[in-house]
């Protein structure tokens, strides 16, 4: 699949992806690119933000490709179900562990428990050795259950503009070489 044969939506995180970002980048660079904005995003609320994820996917004209880091990783998954155009393939960069009591702030975990079925769609999952949001084996863990391809991107933190990685040209390679195993 080509950028221009589908729709790509980018759905950021908690706080959403500030212009050093590598969402925000992307965005800027990819013709067919936009931004899945919630409406509040310092205060998630899980049925506004997968409500609005439904609405993008089922609202575009080509095949959709979703590209989510962190939080948006859970909204997607959470919204699955709300789909009604088909999704052509998912990266899922940096999933948070939604399940896990610790996680701050608190409120992240109303995203949780993640479905443990397999995604529907071709997916691929980026973690960090070193995210403080998730621990490796339980990235590992999500991707297994959703069937996705795992992608260990080595110590890159949240893998977020403070971590460094606003170009991220790994990532780039990882997307583009993903998008064109996609059908349109």
């Amino acid at each position: 699949m080509k950028v221009k044969e589908a729709d790509i939506l980018i759905v950021p995180g908690y706080t959403n992806s500030g212009p050093d970002h590598w969402q925000s980048r992307w965005q800027a660079n990819l013709s067919t690119a936009r931004r899945v904005e919630q409406a509040e995003w310092s205060k998630p609320v899980r049925e506004d933000w997968t409500a609005t994820v439904a609405d993008a996917v089922n609202e575009a004209e080509r095949p959709v490709v979703i590209v989510a880091h962190s939080l948006g990783v859970a909204a997607v998954v959470q919204a699955v179900a709300d789909f009604r155009k088909p999704v052509a393939g998912a990266f899922l960069v940096a999933p948070p562990d939604v399940a896990n009591p610790a996680i701050r702030p608190r409120h992240l975990m109303t995203f949780g428990p993640y479905p443990r079925e397999p995604l529907p769609f071709p997916s691929v999952v980026v973690a960090s050795a070193n995210d403080p949001f998730c621990a490796l084996d339980v990235a590992e863990d999500i991707a297994a259950a959703w069937g996705s391809l795992f992608i260990q991107a080595g110590e890159a933190g949240h893998i977020n503009a403070d971590a460094g990685y606003g170009p991220w040209p790994e990532g780039t390679m990882a997307f583009a070489n993903f998008l064109t195993r996609l059908k349109a």
